[in-house]
Formats: C-alpha cells, sequence, structure tokens
C-alpha cells in the first residue's frame, strides 16, 4: 500500500471513530439499532469529508491522541491556571492598575490541534483573550501587559501552557 493511501486510510479510522464516539456520547444508547445506526451515519459522513476533518499534513494518529496521564496534568493545570490569575484579576482592578495590550507572537507546538487547544487555554484564563491564531502566530488581548516585546509577551501569556501542551501531544 502506498504511503498517500495509507495515509488517508489513517485519517478516514480517525474521523470514523470521533464521529461515532460523539454519535455514543451524544445518545447515550448502546442498544443494537442505536449503534448500528450510528455507524453507518459515522462511515457516510466520515468517507465524505475525512479529507476536511483531518488535514493531509496532520494525519499521524499522535497528532490526534494525547498522552492521556499527562492531559490529566494539563487540565489540573489549567484550572489552577484559571484561580490564580482570577485572583490576580480581582488585585489589579481593585489597585487600578489594569494595563491593557494587544500582544503578537508565535507558538513552537506542531500540530493544529495543539495550538487551538493552547489559543483556547489563554482565552479560558482571565485577562486574556486570543483574538486571532494563524499558523503558528497568535493575536491575544492581555490586560496586565507588563511588557511591549513579542517574544517576552508570548512567554509571560503562554506561560507554561505551552511546554505542558508539547508533551501532551509528543
Amino acid at each position: 500500500m502506498r504511503t498517500v493511501n495509507a495515509w488517508r486510510l489513517m485519517r478516514f479510522g480517525i474521523s470514523f471513530g470521533a464521529l461515532y464516539a460523539v454519535w455514543i456520547v451524544f445518545t447515550a444508547s448502546v442498544d443494537a439499532f442505536s449503534l448500528f445506526t450510528g455507524a453507518i451515519g459515522s462511515l457516510a459522513i466520515a468517507a465524505l469529508t475525512h479529507d476536511i476533518f483531518i488535514a493531509q499534513h496532520e494525519a499521524s494518529l499522535r497528532a490526534f491522541v494525547p498522552r492521556p496521564l499527562v492531559l490529566v496534568g494539563f487540565l489540573a493545570f489549567l484550572v489552577y491556571s484559571m484561580y490564580l490569575s482570577s485572583v490576580q484579576m480581582l488585585v489589579a482592578l481593585i489597585r487600578g492598575r489594569a494595563n491593557p495590550r494587544v500582544v503578537h507572537f508565535r507558538t513552537r507546538l506542531k500540530t493544529d490541534l495543539a495550538r487551538m487547544v493552547l489559543a483556547n487555554s489563554i482565552t479560558f484564563t482571565p485577562g486574556t483573550i486570543t483574538l486571532d491564531l494563524n499558523d503558528d502566530h497568535l493575536t491575544v488581548h492581555w490586560f496586565l501587559a507588563t511588557t511591549r516585546h513579542s517574544r517576552a509577551a508570548g512567554d509571560i501569556v503562554k506561560g507554561k501552557f505551552e511546554d505542558r501542551l508539547r508533551r501532551v501531544w509528543s
């Protein structure tokens, strides 16, 4: 089997698996008719959309399947960061020390999924909103800016999210 066909089959399989898992979660039914209907529908949709659902340059399984224990650690760190950032925002607002800026920086994450999770993690933490994610460039509104330098701002805003996400999808 040629490599191109193997990657196409891999993308089809990942698309089917993801669609079928979503079907099972949303229907919350494991009776035979529901499972059969979900399988047929997932096969049809995966056949039509696997080229769109997963880009050809991200066809490896490692780009989509996270390391579970590291993912749980990342999610715990995200919740901790959200609470810490909430307290920092409260203190800054009470003291009147807001310094809003729009900063641009790059990420070193390789997969689109990891970049999307990074952008959403930045947005989830109070005081930052990801305005744009274009390939590896992020544009973020940062409410408590401490620098205008792009690289320094990126290191502060990304914090340890980027390093932890790299370990989740490595």
